[in-house]
């Protein structure tokens, strides 16, 4: 055996050498030796192998970052473009999805409003197309409880039947007659029986928003509000005015019947119902948009009208206007209407007679017969009509008499003149030349019931004295005024409560007394008063001639001035002699005081 050194000078011994190992100890220790020197070897290599690593990594690292320096330094020159290119890079992929965006914003603002401008020509052509509106519904609902036969038709009827199927066009129609003759009620039947189609009714107001409001609603047409576009303009269209709006809305409804004239050649019908009510400036709108549609013949514009001032309004503007006007009904009418309503309401008939008695009081307005029939007691229902409309006429248009106040002159100017057209028109009834016949005198009497008479507008305004109350009556359905300007009493009931009136005993002496009255309230107007003021310190005057001597007791002063000078060249003939006289009367008047008081 021997021994070797290693490097740390540690004595090893060789592998082959034999090992001489008491066999006493369990553990050799030679084996323990090796396997410690063989761990120390291990360690020494891993040791060795990671400081080359490090070293390798370090020589690597530094030279990337000499390569990166270098390459710095290479392109150093060329960084700033490369900055700028990949600005404009992004700059130009920003604007890209920018315009593409507002593109795509464009493309359906666009398509939006397409789409709702022809909505909107939609829903207007739809609301033409309904079968039945409100009002029909409850005109249909009323006429089904009567039979066919019963239903008291018109003269108008026919007319009315060719206008709403578009048989009769090229014109535009104003319905004119007093309330309750039946207007309203003859339009709808004849749009019942057509459907309702290619109708549209409107119910006027005196508001111009609220007509706004409701042309809207029949044309259904919103008036933009409900547009999105209206969020991004500077004016939005609820801030405009009621005028324009309609003016808009019958813009639309141009586009509308052009679309329609290569469809079909029926006129649509806008019925306008209560057309008295709308406002004076809305009129001319109306009627003017009624000349150019009637002038296309694709619609149909009817004006209903209680009052005589539209009419008169209109036809300074008309040239395609056609006027109806509606009156009482005759007798046979009159029996057809009362005895449908009594079976309506109480399923009773009634007879011819009680017909005739009920047209002798109350005539044959349509309102009027209906209400009768609806009553139990007919009779005491037709004598409280002609109560009511008595009551009504004193409750405008009493007489005040001696003891009216001057501040209500207007009032009672008023008042006068209805009382003074009254009291004509009764007169001319009295003279009215009646059959004379026994057998034939209550049918005479019958007969003529509804032909009330009547004066020419002008000859009113004459008998009344002021040509401006006229209109005023025939609003409050005092007096009425027909197509014909013939004025007459509003109904029969109220023409009986003329009579009424005009029979009172004290009627002319209240009459005479507030003419009187208003007589000294207008002198008293005109009338100044002139005070001297010399007379209240106590002064007064001698008038001698053209002289006037003043004397003031006051001071004992003596005033003299030539007040009538030239007298005879300022006043000649009969003016002269009244002067004269005048002044010679004063003289003796003050000369009989003067000794008076002596």
């Amino acid at each position: 055996m021997y021994r070797q050194l290693n490097k740390a000078g540690t004595r090893l011994f060789h592998i082959s050498s034999r090992r001489y190992v008491n066999p006493l100890i369990p553990i050799d220790p030679s084996d323990m030796v090796s396997s410690i020197e063989e761990d120390k070897k291990n360690n020494d290599e891993q040791v060795i192998k990671k400081a080359k690593g490090r070293i390798r990594n370090i020589q690597e690292t530094k030279k990337s970052k000499d390569k990166d320096h270098n390459n710095n330094k290479k392109n150093k020159n060329s960084s700033g473009w490369r900055e700028v290119i990949s600005i404009l890079k992004k700059c130009a992929e920003t604007g890209l999805i920018t315009f593409a965006s507002l593109g795509v914003l464009v493309l359906g603002g666009v398509m939006y409003h397409k789409i709702y401008k022809q909505n909107v020509l939609w829903k207007m052509e739809e609301s033409f197309k309904a079968e039945e509106t409100l009002m029909l519904a409850r005109h249909k609902d009323n006429t089904e409880i009567m039979d066919a036969h019963l239903w008291a038709e018109r003269p108008h009827q026919k007319i009315l039947d060719k206008i709403v199927t578009g048989k009769v066009k090229g014109k535009y129609y104003l319905l004119l007659g007093e309330k309750g003759t039946g207007k309203s009620s003859t339009v709808m039947e004849s749009i019942s029986r057509c459907g309702g189609e290619d109708c549209a009714i409107v119910d006027c107001s005196s508001d111009v928003e609220l007509m706004r409001l409701r042309i809207g609603s029949a044309l259904n047409f919103e008036f933009f509000e409900d547009y999105i576009g209206s969020l991004f303009s500077m004016k939005g269209p609820r801030e405009s005015t009621p005028m324009l709006d309609i003016e808009r809305a019958f813009m639309k409804l141009e586009k509308i019947l052009y679309n329609r004239r290569g469809k079909t050649k029926k006129p649509l019908i806008l019925v306008l119902n209560n057309s008295h009510l709308i406002d004076s400036s809305l009129v001319e709108l109306l009627q003017q948009k009624a000349e150019n549609f009637s002038c296309s013949g694709m619609l149909t514009m009817i004006f209903i009208s209680e009052d005589y001032w539209l009419f008169e309004k209109m036809k300074t503007l008309a040239t395609r206007m056609q006027v109806i006007n509606f009156e009482d009904t005759k007798m046979n009418e009159a029996s057809k209407i009362l005895k449908g309503s009594r079976l309506k309401y109480f399923h009773k008939e009634v007879s011819d007679e009680e017909c005739n008695k009920i047209y002798h009081l109350i005539g044959g307005r349509p309102q009027h017969l209906n209400h009768v029939a609806s009553q139990k007691d007919m009779f005491k229902a037709a004598h409280e009509i002609i109560d009511n409309e008595k009551l009504w006429f004193l409750n405008n248009c009493a007489l005040l008499g001696v003891d009216m106040d001057d501040d209500v002159l207007e009032q009672g100017k008023f008042s006068i003149s209805a009382m003074l057209l009254m009291k004509e028109l009764v007169e001319m009834d009295k003279r009215r030349k009646y059959t004379k016949d026994s057998t034939q005198g209550t049918n005479a009497d019958l007969i003529e019931v509804s032909n009330l008479p009547h004066l020419p507008l002008w000859r009113a305004r004459q008998v009344m004295t002021r040509p401006d109350y006229i209109e005023e009556y025939d609003k409050l359905n005092i007096f009425t005024i027909g197509k014909d300007c013939q004025v007459r009493a509003d109904s029969v009931p109220m023409m009986r409560a003329f009579h009424e009136i005009a029979s009172h005993p004290a009627f002319d002496e209240l009459l005479s007394e507030s003419i009187d009255r208003i007589s000294e309230i207008e002198s008293l107007e005109r009338t100044r008063e002139i005070v001297l003021k010399d007379l209240v310190n106590g002064g007064e005057y001698q008038i001698k001639g053209d002289i006037i001597r003043f004397q003031d007791n006051s001071d004992g002063n003596n005033l003299t001035a030539r007040i009538l000078e030239q007298y005879n060249d300022l006043h000649e003939g009969e003016r002269k002699k009244w002067w004269k006289r005048r002044l010679d009367s004063y003289n003796s008047n003050s000369n009989s005081s003067n000794s008076k008081d002596h």
